[in-house]
Parts: structure tokens; C-alpha cells; sequence
């Protein structure tokens, strides 16, 4: 058995689910389990339409809604025989009613609770998955939907809910395993679970591979495969450098440190329950499905290069803190992680020194909050628009002089802090948002002169 997810741009279309139906027909003998996101943009403007309703903008939301159930029909009638579109209409007509009482219920409190946040976000998911497994019945591929809010089952927290993995494993092998064990491919939606109670939860921003690794850690597939709509983990972003390379093979540590430190291409939280199960997982483009992607392996890949991609992170706020006493006090550190844990707020990089700590965050939700805190014993001052570059490879942690070569190539960057994460996998930088592209190209120049052809296929856009 293998699981294939596809991402929202990979089903955002009749197009592109027609690409993904071809994709799956190939993987049949595999007994593939497909988990799939919101087509598109939906769940954007799910949230959106929840927002209006909350300010009073009912008549706006309700428009969004019914826009939102054409484009559905519109997309996917042109997949499905005539005889089928009375089907279509009736799934939409009723997730649409339950939408739009859900939508006046929010208008009707003023609010969008974080409960609410969840119930109308998933629907992009449920119709997806409902939709879709349609469309490969009547492309000859024998689906079957399957709820997922009936497998994964997570705590109480909304917008971001943690699956409770031994019911959801069981649930897993009770509700998938008989389908593919009749030659059928269950379709599910990523991103949503709900409660031991029944209440609707999401799985946050990436829930949607999360949820792919927890379904293949449940039944013990061989392969995760995540279809998105790059052709795999790159040396760094084809944005920023255009003779970005592929990364053929990577490491599950080498890839979390990625995925943590700015790349896009999976949720950090993905990789769980696939190191747990030891799990391969292949990214792979479902508009090139030609290329061979990148395959993230439990054990470290040998590599001539010290690094195998530099990842980016934007949106960055460092947070200095000094004892107002000339020395630390005992306990200083420890007050204040306290008050960070307290308000749910993570850090990224830390440097401390005998007075004074910095530290970064990407989330400034409670920033306001942590300072008033924190300055009750210390001394307090925060820089915004912030970036952490950071170049990551298992060589690092074996060889001298790597910190050398990337000093080197950055000369002329103004660098606001460093850091070596425990791990000996990584080293980070935190410049400007404004110096992030230049350093990035930088760092790339200097340790992707020459490449690996085992590891590293050839730039898609060659150098100039």
C-alpha cells in the first residue's frame, strides 16, 4: 500500500484533476489510499467568507458562497457523464445549505470563534474529497470516500489539533484497510479531523501531509508520496536563485530542519509519524510527473557537497532581552521560556551571553503580550522584518571549517545573529528581510559551484 496526497494546486482544476486521476491509474497495483486537499484557493476563501459574515457583511459572504459552489460544479461537471450531474448537484446543494447556516450563524454572533473557524474551513476538504472520488468512478478507477473526520481523531484545540494516534491508527486499519483489501481506493480529505466527541477539527496550515503521514503511519504503507507543484525538495528557492537544483535523496533530519527553518515544500509536522514508522516519502510534481522528485530517507545520504539545500524564512521578529542586573540571576532563562510557553509563542534561534538573550519568533500574535511580561525583570527591545537563512546538510556536523566559507561568502551582509542547532545539521543566519534574496545567492554560489550528480540533479535553468 502507498499513500498519495495531492496538494490544492494539484486538484484545482478539471484539468488538474484529470492529471491526478491519470496519476493514480498508473499506481493501481500499488493499492494506493489518496488523500487530497481543497481545490485551490478554497480554503482562503472559506476563511474569508467567515470573516465577512463575523462583520456584519452577510450579503458579501453569501455571494462568495454561491460563486464558491459554481466554480465546484462548473469544474467538476466537466469531468463527470450527463448522467452524473444530477448527482453533483444534490452533493453541493446540501454542503452549500450547511455552509450558509453555518455562515448566518456567525453573522448572527458577530463572531468567528475558533469552533466556527474550523467547521467552515473543512468544508473545502470534504467536497474535495467527495467530488473527486466521483470523478475516479467515472474515470474507471474504482473510489470509494471515506470522512476523514472519521479516522483522524485529535484533541479539543481548534485550528491546530493534535491527532490522537492510537485511536486514530486504529480507526485507520478499521475504516481503509477493508476498502483496499476489495481492490478500491479510498479517497479522504486532508487537514480535518474531529474529537472523541464528534466535533470538527483542523490540523493547521500543512495539515493536509500531516495527515497523509498519520493515515500511512496508520496502515503501514511502504511510500508516502506528496504530489504538489514543484518537482521536489530544491537546493533552495528557484525564486530567489535560478540555478536551483533537485535534490535527488535527502535525509528525514535533514528535511525537518528544512521544512522548521522556511521550506515550503512540507509541514514540519509531516515528518513525524513517517521517522516514527520509518516511512520513505517522495515529493513529487503532479504537473511533471516525469521527474523523479525527491525521495526523504530515515538514514543520512552520502554526499561530496557539505550542504544540500539553504532554506529561507521570512516574516521574522528578534526579541532582545537584557538582565536589569549586571550579571544573569538564577532562573533568568527559565522565566523567560515560561512566559513564551505561556502565551504559545515558539522560538526559532536563540544566542545568549552573560547579560543580555536574543531570540527570534515568526509568530508576533502575543509579542505585545510577552514584552509587557518580560519587562517586569528585564529590559526589552524588538527588531521586525527579519529573515533566517540557513544552509543544511549532515556533513556539517563532520567537517571544519564550513562556518569559515559561509562568512566568507557573506561578507558585505550586515548578520544580526547566529546559530548551530543541536542537531550539528544546520547553521543559521538572521539578516534583514531586505539582504535575505542576497544572501541566499550568496550561500548558494558558494557551496553549489560543483554538485553531486547522486544527489543532485542538474538546474532546471542553467547559470549564465
Amino acid at each position: 500500500m502507498i499513500v498519495m496526497k495531492f496538494g490544492g494546486s494539484s486538484v484545482e482544476s478539471a484539468v488538474a484533476i484529470e492529471r491526478v486521476a491519470g496519476i493514480v491509474r498508473r499506481e493501481l497495483a500499488r493499492k494506493p489510499v489518496v488523500v487530497v486537499s481543497a481545490m485551490g484557493k478554497t480554503t482562503q476563501r472559506l476563511l474569508t467568507m467567515g470573516e465577512k459574515a463575523a462583520a456584519g457583511q452577510r450579503d458579501q459572504a453569501f455571494e462568495m458562497l454561491r460563486s464558491l459552489g459554481e466554480m465546484h460544479e462548473r469544474e467538476i461537471a466537466r469531468l463527470l457523464p450527463a448522467e452524473k450531474h444530477g448527482d453533483l448537484r444534490r452533493i453541493l446543494d446540501c454542503h452549500v445549505r450547511e455552509m450558509a447556516d453555518l455562515l448566518q450563524e456567525v453573522a448572527d454572533l458577530g463572531e468567528f470563534t475558533a469552533k466556527s473557524v474550523d467547521a467552515l474551513s473543512s468544508y473545502g476538504e470534504r467536497l474535495s474529497a467527495r467530488l473527486i472520488a466521483m470523478v475516479f468512478t467515472a474515470f474507471g478507477i474504482e473510489a470509494a470516500h471515506v470522512d476523514a473526520r472519521c479516522v483522524v481523531i485529535t484533541d479539543s484545540r481548534h485550528k491546530a489539533a493534535a491527532p490522537l494516534y492510537s485511536q486514530t491508527y486504529s480507526r485507520a486499519k478499521e475504516k481503509i484497510l477493508p476498502l483496499v483489501s476489495q481492490n478500491k481506493v479510498p479517497v479522504l480529505g486532508g487537514f480535518i479531523g474531529s474529537t472523541e466527541d464528534g466535533v470538527t477539527t483542523t490540523l493547521g496550515r500543512g495539515g493536509s501531509d500531516f495527515t497523509a503521514a498519520i493515515i500511512g503511519a496508520g496502515i503501514a504503507a511502504v511510500e508516502i508520496q506528496i504530489w504538489t507543484d514543484v518537482d521536489g525538495v530544491m537546493t533552495c528557492d528557484p525564486k530567489l536563485v535560478r540555478e536551483a537544483r533537485r535534490v535527488k535523496t535527502i535525509s528525514f533530519a535533514e528535511a525537518a530542519e528544512l521544512a522548521y527553518f522556511g521550506a515550503k515544500v512540507l509541514h514540519p509536522s509531516t515528518l513525524l509519524p513517517a521517522i516514527e514508522n520509518n516511512i520513505p516519502i517522495l515529493v513529487l510534481n503532479s504537473r511533471r510527473p516525469e521527474i523523479g522528485g525527491t525521495r526523504i530517507v530515515s538514514d543520512a545520504v552520502s554526499c561530496s557537497n557539505l550542504i544540500k539545500a539553504i532554506s529561507c524564512k521570512r516574516g521574522v521578529s528578534i526579541v532582545n532581552i537584557r538582565s536589569t542586573r549586571m550579571l544573569m540571576a538564577h532562573g533568568f532563562l527559565y522565566r523567560i521560556f515560561e512566559i513564551f510557553s505561556r502565551a504559545e509563542t515558539a522560538v526559532d534561534m536563540l544566542a545568549t551571553s552573560e547579560v543580555s538573550v536574543s531570540l527570534t519568533i515568526d509568530d508576533p500574535a502575543r509579542l505585545a503580550e510577552v514584552c509587557q511580561a518580560l519587562r517586569e525583570f528585564s529590559e526589552v527591545s524588538v527588531e521586525d522584518n527579519q529573515a533566517i537563512v540557513c544552509i543544511v546538510g549532515d556533513n556539517i556536523r563532520h567537517t571544519p571549517g564550513v562556518a569559515a566559507r559561509a562568512f566568507g561568502a557573506l561578507q558585505g551582509v550586515n548578520i544580526r545573529m547566529i546559530s548551530q542547532g543541536a542537531s550539528m545539521l544546520n547553521l543559521g543566519f538572521v539578516v534583514a528581510a531586505g539582504d535575505a534574496e542576497k544572501a541566499v545567492q550568496l550561500l548558494h554560489r558558494e557551496f553549489f559551484r560543483s554538485a553531486d550528480p547522486e544527489v543532485f540533479d542538474e538546474p532546471a535553468v542553467p547559470a549564465i
